[in-house]
């Protein structure tokens, strides 16, 4: 009965999968190399520097070198009004030649004007994870469910277009067996900390960086 109770329960959770081993780096060993990968939410402009890698490196400490790759209004999909494929950022992180990929892209896709191109989103999506996998650092990668965003949404961008997107990632993580970050999760329910509807302020850039800082390290961060 209890073994039918755990699998029940465990029927109910979302379809991610986690790291069987957090990475934890001896105090010899040479720093893990983390690309963050994304678009405005990810390069956090207006943050200066507190945008959510900058936090998260000082959360992982000097073992831990955390590079932002983000670049504001970029779409994951190819036919997108402005794709990441494009970008100089998309180059250097792939020069980075990271042990660690942090994937939060779909935002801007969502917008109206992008969504029409939905179906090709998840063959997208896997051609950049495998440009990733394909390197000689071997990287863990990690998919994100993107964070929220308000009703009635804003730059065009529309909650429900979003939400068709994350469900396409929580089934290409399945698919690829890569874990998943639920940047969704980690702000839902604090409106305040998306003044504009879409871009997480200073707090809202930390809580996408104590989700990260846990995915990694399988520790809880509470604050800096």
């Amino acid at each position: 009965m209890k073994t039918y109770l755990f699998t029940f329960v465990l029927s109910l959770l979302p379809n991610f999968l986690f790291a069987v081993e957090p990475m934890n780096p001896t105090a010899d060993s040479t720093p893990i190399k983390v690309a963050c990968v994304g678009d405005s939410i990810t390069e956090g402009k207006s943050l200066g520097k507190r945008t959510y890698p900058d936090q998260l490196q000082e959360m992982l400490g000097d073992k831990w070198k955390v590079g932002n790759f983000g670049v504001s209004g970029r779409t994951l999909l190819k036919k997108g009004d402005f794709p990441y494929w494009s970008e100089k950022a998309y180059k250097n992180a792939i020069d980075f030649d990271p042990q660690v990929v942090i994937i939060m892209l779909g935002t801007n896709d969502a917008k109206t004007a992008n969504f029409e191109h939905q179906k090709e989103f998840s063959e997208d999506y896997a051609e950049l994870v495998k440009s990733f996998e394909n390197l000689a650092s071997k990287p863990r990668i990690y998919l994100c469910r993107p964070s929220p965003v308000r009703e009635p949404g804003a730059f065009t961008i529309k909650p429900k277009n979003l939400e068709v997107f994350r469900k396409k990632i929580d089934a290409l993580a399945k698919e690829m067996k890569l874990d998943v970050i639920d940047m969704e999760r980690a702000l839902s329910g604090k409106e305040p900390l998306l003044p504009d509807r879409v871009h997480p302020n200073e707090e809202g850039a930390g809580e996408l960086a104590k989700a990260a800082f846990k995915a990694l390290t399988g520790k809880r961060r509470t604050g800096l």
